[in-house]
């Protein structure tokens, strides 16, 4: 007879799960019951290198000690006041987020789509306000393969049909246009274009860069059109892809940065803009807010993700480990493998055939990635990860696309 404190097997939590959740998502099938660095663990005990790092919210990596002490020692004194009072951990957080992005206000939010839709408020009111638009004219304009979030407003100006389907009406006032193609947006703008919205490498679809030089050209056209400039660094921003921001990749400052997942190193939820003063001083009492957005709790564990990127110089490991990492994708030959692209450790295997398989195949080898549209393989480690966990990665890789070959060491 089984124990009644035994803990249940994978296949028993997956049943349970599939039961009673609703099924949004569709996992890999491993039940995940640890986490310590760049690895986690199952509940049978099997070891697997991470490889996702939650979308980027775990860039400090599972469990960091700092934040996990951060998070108790400030559980056991408040956690939750809402904006009714004010907070001893809200006034340092938004000061050390803003000095760090060079920027002057902060507006928290929880979760990113909450952040993107708060800049699309802040960029709407900016352009009544400041360019004069008439009244619910204001447009933004956004781009082919975007992911923002899955708010109904958000998945309305997405370019992918299974966000949209069956959730319409959606609201008017965005102009999606191609990815990269500057042309396409300067025909795109006009007197009421209050914004564009932009993810400096769309993640979510496929690890996809601009042109370079797009980003520059993109700015000097916002600032000759006095439109706002806003980046959605949620995935891209806090070391991932090897610069503080992608968009350092190519000098540019945007007018709005919007941030979350790593900005709590995946203990809470945490997200916010960061702007100048004129962009977010439009909002006063009572018009946006948060219950939860600006809480002890959650300043405090992002006061010390922030801490832990810098001071473990966590930025300067993306760019070092990135390099080296694509370097050895990069020699990686199989006749399902169309290219293979990325930028810090924000990598791609894109496939001519579904990913699924393959990333099927490398959780078996102890190694957890994960499709996106159908045939990338997405690599996003957490920035803390060990070079000889990366060099284990490669021979995984490797084994399973048919090449058993002797990883080289770093220079």
């Amino acid at each position: 007879m089984t124990s009644i404190h035994a803990t249940p097997s994978s296949a028993a939590l997956i049943e349970i799960e599939e039961q009673w959740g609703a099924h949004n998502y569709k996992p890999l099938d491993l039940v995940i019951t640890r986490g310590d660095g760049a690895w986690v663990m199952d509940v049978e005990g099997r070891s697997y290198l991470d490889c996702l790092s939650a979308y980027s919210a775990v860039n400090q990596g599972h469990c960091h000690p700092r934040l996990l002490a951060t998070l108790t020692e400030q559980a056991s004194r408040v956690t939750l006041t809402s904006r009714a009072f004010r907070n001893d951990q809200l006034p340092h957080f938004c000061e050390e987020l803003a000095s760090l992005c060079g920027m002057e206000m902060v507006l928290p939010m929880n979760t990113g789509a909450e952040a993107v839709e708060t800049a699309i408020k802040a960029a709407r009111r900016w352009g009544y306000t400041h360019k004069g638009i008439p009244a619910d004219m204001a447009n933004i304009i956004v781009f082919d393969g975007n992911f923002h979030g899955r708010t109904t407003t958000i998945v309305g100006f997405s370019s992918e049909s299974s966000y949209r389907d069956g959730f319409g009406p959606f609201a008017p006032g965005f102009t999606r246009v191609p990815f990269g193609d500057l042309a396409a947006v300067r025909a795109a703008m006009n007197a009421h274009t209050c914004a564009v919205l932009f993810e400096p490498i769309q993640c979510e679809a496929g690890v996809i860069m601009p042109p370079d030089g797009f980003l520059r050209e993109l700015a000097a056209l916002c600032k000759e059109e006095n439109v706002l400039m806003i980046a959605d660094e949620i995935q891209t921003g806090l070391g991932r892809t090897g610069r503080l921001f992608a968009c350092d990749h190519e000098g540019v400052k945007p007018d709005m940065y919007v941030l979350g997942k790593a900005l709590s190193g995946g203990f809470y939820p945490v997200s916010a803009v960061v702007s100048r003063n004129d962009v977010l001083s439009v909002f006063g009492p009572g018009t946006h807010g948060s219950t939860f957005g600006g809480n002890p709790l959650g300043c405090a564990v992002a006061r010390t993700a922030l801490a832990v990127m810098q001071e473990e110089q966590l930025v300067e490991r993306s760019a070092e480990l990135g390099a080296w990492m694509l370097s050895q994708l990069q020699t990686l030959s199989h006749p399902d493998i169309v290219a293979v692209r990325g930028r810090g450790l924000i990598l791609a295997i894109e496939l001519s055939v579904p990913a699924r398989p393959y990333c099927e195949a490398l959780m078996q080898r102890g190694m957890l990635c994960k499709e996106t549209h159908d045939t990338v393989i997405r690599l996003a480690p957490p920035l803390v990860v060990r070079q000889e966990d990366l060099a284990w990665a490669v021979e995984q890789l490797r084994a399973v696309f048919g090449r058993e070959q002797h990883v080289s060491s770093a220079a």
